[in-house]
């Protein structure tokens, strides 16, 4: 057996094959070249957006400036469109629409139909992100304006399934913030109810003008009865007829000054003890109507924005009808299996040529 240790010898050995070696890749490229026209033409077609932000569904802020609004998503939006992308929603949707059960020819009366047509429609359907944080969603098929027609429909599924899953959020809200203002209504009334009984309890309707009312009542009712007091105490020293009869009328003004006073006393400390409860009952009645109308506000808001269109996603690029296969690569394919061929037929000819000396049979007998 004769060893070949050097370069020379191989080339030497390949030149003395170079005819079978010629046909062996003339035969693969030939082959090659048959089969990749036989295969089918396909299509790819591409969208590319950028996730938007979630704020861009928040109802402005009512009585604060709003600075703080972002317009596209940071990495946790983009992973939540793409988890969209990829959800079977998404792939039900479009497997649905466009029958690709007989599109890609899968039987559906087989127990296994919608697990091949899945598998099928993940094999030319794909989500990624892209270098500069864009998601670029791709569908390709060998009718190019039905590839195109897809990935476009897909994107707006993508969109669909991120503002339903937004408004179902915010309808939940609006439940929560109408019971709220419902409750607060409830509260609303039995402050204003609380309000009425202690001003009608406690005699306060005005805290402001009726303590200055009373306040000066009282003065004027003091002024009087020492007035009346002081004609009296001047009248009592001098003797003239009628004084006395002057001297009664005045003790009479006098007497009914006194009860007034007494009983205007009366209603100032009633008043004061009650001007406290109503000033805190109405400050609480104010902030709770302010409160209040923010929430209904707010409520307003939401209800403007679910009723509206949100947007999800930026749009870059649609996806367009291709005007250019994207597969198969018939060039490459057929380069790949020559080269491939030759390597295979170099190695068989080194083995055969350096083991053409050895007695297969006797080693197999084990002689």
């Amino acid at each position: 057996m004769e060893h070949k240790d050097n370069l020379l010898s191989v080339l030497s050995t390949l030149f003395r094959w170079k005819k079978q070696l010629l046909y062996v890749c003339l035969i693969t490229g030939v082959g090659a070249v048959a089969i990749t026209l036989l295969m089918d033409n396909w299509f790819e077609s591409s969208t590319i957006f950028y996730a938007a932000s979630p704020d861009q569904a928040l109802p402005k802020p009512v009585g604060v400036e709003d600075t703080d609004r972002k317009y596209y998503g940071e990495p946790e939006d983009v992973d939540r469109i793409l988890t969209i992308c990829e959800s079977g929603a998404v792939a039900n949707f479009i497997i649905d629409k466009y029958n690709l059960y007989e599109h890609y020819d899968i039987d559906t009366t087989h127990k296994l139909a919608a697990f091949n047509v899945m598998k099928a429609f993940r094999g030319h359907y794909d989500v990624k992100k892209t270098e500069f944080g864009a998601i670029e969603l791709s569908m390709e098929d060998k009718d190019p304006v039905m590839a195109a027609n897809m990935v476009n429909d897909a994107r707006e599924k993508v969109v669909n399934i991120a503002q339903s899953i937004i408004k179902g959020n915010q309808k939940l809200e609006m439940q929560t913030m109408t019971s709220t203002i419902d409750e607060k209504n409830r509260y609303l009334i039995e402050v204003g109810d609380s309000i009425q009984n202690v001003r009608v309890k406690y005699g306060v309707y005005n805290t402001i003008t009726q303590s200055e009312g009373l306040s000066q009542q009282i003065s004027k009712a003091e002024g009087l009865l020492a007035r009346e007091r002081a004609r009296r105490d001047i009248l009592s020293k001098k003797r003239f007829s009628g004084v006395g009869d002057t001297l009664a009328m005045i003790d009479a003004v006098i007497r009914g000054t006194e009860e007034q006073i007494t009983r205007l006393n009366q209603i100032l400390d009633t008043f004061n003890k009650g001007v406290a409860k109503v000033e805190l009952l109405d400050k609480m009645h104010e902030e709770a109507s302010e409160q209040l109308s923010l929430d209904q506000e707010r409520l307003k808001q939401l209800e403007a924005i679910n009723n509206s269109y949100i947007n999800t996603i930026f749009l870059v690029e649609a996806g367009e009808i291709p005007l250019r296969k994207s597969r198969p690569k018939r060039s490459i394919i057929c380069l790949a299996a020559v080269f491939i061929a030759f390597i295979l037929s170099v190695i068989a000819i080194l083995l055969l040529d350096t083991y053409k000396d050895v007695n297969w049979r006797e080693i197999y007998n084990g002689r």
